[in-house]
């Protein structure tokens, strides 16, 4: 025990070191004193510290008991012994992970994204499969290996229901006639899939083209959507559809789940198709002509679904339809100084979900660029609450100046102040089969601009599927392949700090006692 003194009393002197200093870092930078992981981390040392150090004292003392006992051999039985099992244990350890390892497979992604996991919109289309799927791939010798590693995850997710086949165009021309493909069209590769006597064949290798196609096979019921024209509302087709601030990303989002979509200029009909499962309103900025609010009443009387998204200021006559549904849309900016684009605050992220359908399996945020707010009318109306900002938002209600400084700043008495609600949603009407409404206080989150960020392409179909009571095709899409990004809270930010700053040299300089003191050890020192 003697010989181990010293190499107690050097880490008592490391652990005492490291406690001073940790401690002075927290004394200039700590916001409140004897408060912190700072303190927290030099406390620790130094009552650790002064442990070994009474340890190292301690050891001295039975320095010389120790010399009279023979215990050499003893230990070196014990320690010879402790070898033994623990090397037997481990090569047991070893050869049971091997075993489980040959008769049960499981894959992990630690990725932030999830990007070699498959999405919870691929998962419910496997989970609700009434007949098998056949995918063929046509691949050509090593560009196969690619394909079949991307094809396993929907093997392993549905094995029952998945069948897989892999066909060289060369060798096998005659497996290319019968599948009906043209060896002239095959070029890198395709994906053959097949449900049923219905196939559609995917060039693309991803999880959205791939699960897009089974969702066109299994969906035989193609309902229509209809977005109103007219009035200045984003462009979905033709001139303006494919700009950045067009829906032409929007309305493929929409043709992906099987739907059916086209533009309605309502003023020239006598009323909303007899087809229109769901009615968009994007972004309009000119009034609506008397025969179409009343064709719109008409519509939502009759258990209609309706989707509204009114930007700022904008110049529209909608609002007293949306009042008699139960909704209100504020003369405001919602400004976010803390949760929000850097340098953007008019740009803010979704912070709070409700515990609704549409947002059930969000998790991730949205971001919104320039949005209102939208509040239910009256005490216990149809309307809820669906996403809110942060609790650091406001609704900026002094608009004036707002629009002649370029400043805003929270004002209790008239801005709605910790939370501005941005999305409702609701049943409207008192018939036998009420309609449904959403409404938003933003549109450009859904423009082609936006429309692929965080979830906000989630949140715009999700809330169609709700609306047209497609419940089960709910969730969470497969999306662009990103990096993965490490957002950390304080908490989380001060911890890896102290980890840095102070844990990992102090280790490197414990392992590098322990080194001292074993060469100090060895035969011939």
């Amino acid at each position: 025990m003697q010989r181990r003194s010293g190499l107690l009393g050097v880490l008592a002197i490391i652990a005492l070191v490291f406690a001073v200093v940790s401690f002075v870092m927290h004394y200039l930078t700590a916001v409140r004193l004897f408060q912190g992981g700072d303190f927290m981390f030099a406390v620790g040392n130094a009552v650790v510290g002064l442990g070994l150090g009474v340890a190292a004292l301690a050891t001295n003392f039975e320095a010389t008991r120790e010399r009279f006992r023979s215990s050499g051999a003893r230990r070196a039985r014990r320690e010879g012994t402790n070898a033994i099992i623990q090397t037997a244990v481990w090569i047991g350890v070893l050869v049971v992970l091997a075993f489980l390892s040959t008769e049960f497979h499981k894959r992990w992604d630690w990725t932030e994204a999830q990007s070699h996991s498959l999405t919870g919109q691929t998962l419910k289309v496997l989970e609700t499969l009434e007949q098998d799927v056949e995918v063929t791939g046509v691949f050509q010798g090593a560009v196969a290996e690619p394909a079949r590693a991307f094809i396993e995850r929907y093997e392993l997710a549905a094995p029952e229901r998945f069948k897989v086949e892999f066909v060289d165009p060369n060798a096998q021309p005659a497996r290319l006639a019968a599948l009906g493909i043209d060896p002239a069209a095959v070029g890198e590769g395709v994906l053959h899939v097949q449900i049923g006597e219905e196939s559609v064949d995917v060039a693309e290798l991803t999880e959205e083209a791939v699960t897009n196609a089974m969702v066109q096979l299994t969906r035989l019921e193609r309902k229509k959507v209809y977005f109103l024209d007219g009035h200045n509302e984003r462009a979905i087709q033709d001139d303006g559809a494919d700009e950045a601030d067009g829906f032409s990303g929007a309305a493929d989002a929409l043709r992906n789940e099987n739907y059916g979509v086209e533009p309605l200029l309502l003023a020239a009909m006598d009323d909303v198709p007899a087809d229109a499962d769901v009615v968009i309103a994007a972004g309009p900025t000119r009034p609506y002509h008397q025969t179409e609010h009343e064709a719109l009443a008409r519509y939502m009387e009759r258990g209609g679904a309706l989707l509204v998204m009114l930007d700022p200021r904008a110049n529209t006559d909608l609002y007293d339809d949306l009042a008699a549904f139960g909704a209100a849309v504020g003369d405001d900016v919602v400004v976010d100084l803390v949760q929000s684009l850097p340098g953007r605050p008019y740009a803010p992220f979704a912070v709070e979900y409700a515990d609704h359908p549409i947002t059930a399996e969000l998790g991730d945020t949205v971001l919104f660029n320039t949005a209102r707010s939208v509040s239910p009318v009256g005490e216990g109306g149809a309307m809820s609450p669906l996403v809110r900002t942060g609790p650091n938002s406001w609704a900026e209600r002094d608009m004036a100046r707002l629009l002649a400084t370029n400043e805003a700043e929270p004002d209790p008495e008239t801005d709605i102040v910790g939370g501005v609600t941005i999305v409702l949603a609701g049943e409207v009407g008192e018939g036998e089969t009420p309609g449904r409404l959403v409404v938003m206080g933003d549109s450009d989150f859904a423009t082609n601009q936006l429309i692929r960020e965080f979830r906000n392409r989630d949140l715009f179909v999700n809330s169609v599927n709700w609306l047209m009571g497609d419940i089960e095709a709910i969730s969470i899409r497969p999306g662009q392949p990103r990096a993965s990004r490490l957002q950390l809270s304080q908490a989380q930010f001060e911890t890896v700090r102290i980890a840095a700053l102070f844990v990992a040299p102090e280790l490197i300089a414990i392992a590098g006692a322990c080194v001292w003191w074993t060469r100090r050890r060895a035969p011939g020192r």
